[in-house]
């Protein structure tokens, strides 16, 4: 098996390309989690792989550093009649991305649950989002781990 070299030290098997057999790396961030299938009258909108830093953690050193954040959101949300085209009829992940970015900028949380349940909560403000998940990892706390943190869901 061919391994390949982390930035943070450690070594992980590597794929092989398809029909070259020549190793490529594997991809550089964890894979997100797949959204379930919309129903009639709904569609999922999602954020995949938002970078941010970020004061969090209850250890003195995680209070005065940002660490890095990897936040992934899927929302399930309600279709109400024909788009029609216009941005105002969708759920628009431009303005999802600001609130993610107020809410993890507001300052110092302990867990990665509280600003989980936070973005979740700030997303069912809009009256059409039905379900909101939430990833959070945290990415340079374990030499040996690529990521560290939780998966929320809240419902209406």
């Amino acid at each position: 098996m061919t391994v390949r070299s982390t930035s943070r030290g450690g070594r992980v098997p590597a794929r092989r390309t398809a029909g070259k057999g020549k190793a490529s790396p594997r991809p550089a961030v964890a894979q997100p989690f797949p959204g379930p299938i919309a129903q009639a009258g709904e569609a999922h909108v999602f954020v995949r792989d938002l970078m941010l830093a970020a004061r969090i953690g209850v250890h003195q050193h995680e209070r005065i550093a940002n660490q890095r954040l990897r936040i992934n959101l899927d929302l399930t949300v309600a279709e109400d009649g024909p788009i029609d085209d216009d941005l105002d009829r969708v759920v628009c992940y431009s303005e999802l991305i600001t609130g993610i970015r107020h809410v993890v900028g507001a300052g110092h949380v302990n867990l990665v649950e509280t600003l989980a349940d936070r973005i979740a909560r700030m997303c069912l403000e809009d009256r059409r989002v039905l379900v909101a998940r939430v990833r959070i990892e945290k990415l340079d706390v374990y030499a040996e781990a690529e990521s560290v943190g939780v998966e929320i869901e809240r419902r209406r």
